[in-house]
């Protein structure tokens, strides 16, 4: 038997915001990042929003990029305090996913950060509160996905957490708010959803429910980014739905090594998740084209890639995955990114290892040890094909 969840509403559009008049509560505790949903005047907008559905309203902000095990801990400390029963995140993928682990020790003080990373392991939720997830970026689509990644930073590793339990009630994709993203942020969120949709397609627990999803979003991810990150408006807009798509495909039919090697890498090597995907994605699907090239070749035809073969599709796929990177100024390997050989060799069993165990792993369509995942690592590094 297999599941497929998603968040129970979703609201979506321009000024989708006012949706938090809506709510019925009496206490409502906002989680936020860095600060540009307060220069831009979004965070007063969901505060006065919480405030005229008539709730009381604390926030918790400054929540960092790669939310620390510690900034969780701190943020359930204060929603035990306030006791709300409308947990709402807005900002990037690191103020939602702190949110939702924040959301677990506010519930359940008596679990550990040991115990929850373990895939499919948290425990009920919803006991006191019910979640909003309202995206600024268009990438993560952690609004609408059973995943956070918290951040352990005395072991630089970084841990998906993964349990149906953390998948949002309700998202809110304002299309207003990603117009403030930059171009880099705009270039690497949208890499990353481009992975979440490809992995999710060959995922090994795909489905017919995820499929469309998927492919629906790597088309509409094609149409639009490069607009997008010239800043044009409607394809921002765009970017922000392909996004959710992808989200809602990989939260029920997982992802593969490219994200089990982007969580490894990204606080190893200080280089954004996305960057991370960017780099990777190449390589992986060079790697698992030897049991799904026939996947891949049919997202090669729907994006109108020439190829007689599935292999020659594949290749295609691949060359315009590196343009699209080219195009958004990613450099396409590690070494290009600035991490040094020294420092790469030095960690890279240890990375090698961890990837093997990250919960995205068991979902990637062809089994791979530690050496394999040294192998593919080694060639996103150098940019050399991966002929294993």
């Amino acid at each position: 038997m297999a599941r497929f969840t998603l968040p129970r509403d979703l609201y979506h559009g321009k000024g989708a915001l006012d949706a938090l008049k809506t709510l019925n509560g009496t206490k409502a505790f906002v989680v936020v990042g860095g600060g540009s949903m307060k220069r831009f005047g979004f965070l007063d907008k969901v505060v006065n929003n919480l405030k005229e559905a008539g709730m009381e309203v604390m926030a918790f902000e400054g929540v960092e990029p790669d939310p620390s095990v510690e900034t969780v801990m701190k943020g359930a400390a204060a929603m035990r305090e306030f006791q709300p029963d409308w947990i709402v995140a807005i900002g990037g993928g690191s103020p939602i996913d702190a949110a939702k682990a924040m959301w677990v020790f506010y519930e359940h003080p008596e679990a550990t950060f040991e115990e929850i990373k373990k895939p499919f392991n948290i425990p009920k939720l919803r006991n006191k509160a019910i979640f909003v997830a309202i995206p600024s970026t268009s990438g993560t689509a952690t609004e609408v996905t059973a995943f956070s990644v918290i951040t352990d930073y005395s072991t630089n590793i970084k841990y998906p957490l993964a349990d149906f339990e953390i998948t949002p009630d309700i998202a809110i994709l304002d299309t207003d708010i990603p117009l403030t993203m930059p171009k880099t942020l705009t270039a690497h969120t949208g890499m990353d959803a481009l992975t979440h949709a490809i992995e999710a397609y060959v995922a090994s627990a795909r489905s017919d429910f995820s499929d469309p999803l998927a492919l629906k979003a790597i088309s509409d991810i094609y149409d639009s980014l490069i607009d997008s990150y010239y800043g044009d408006k409607n394809a921002r807009g765009k970017m922000h739905i392909a996004q959710c798509l992808a989200g809602m495909a990989f939260s029920n039919a997982l992802l593969g090594i490219a994200h089990s090697l982007a969580h490894k890498t990204g606080a190893m090597f200080d280089i954004p998740h996305g960057c991370c995907n960017a780099i990777l994605l190449p390589s992986v699907i060079q790697y698992n084209a030897k049991v799904c090239a026939d996947r891949y070749a049919t997202i090669a035809r729907m994006l109108g890639l020439t190829g007689n073969t599935d292999k020659q599709l594949t290749d295609a796929l691949i060359d315009s995955i590196k343009e699209l990177n080219k195009k958004l100024g990613i450099a396409q390997t590690y070494k290009e990114n600035g991490v040094s050989e020294e420092l790469f060799k030095q960690h890279i069993d240890e990375i090698a290892a961890n990837a093997v165990l990250d919960p995205c792993t068991g979902s990637n369509p062809r089994k791979i040890d530690a050496e394999g995942m040294k192998k593919v690592l080694t060639c996103a590094y150098y940019g050399e094909p991966v002929t294993f």
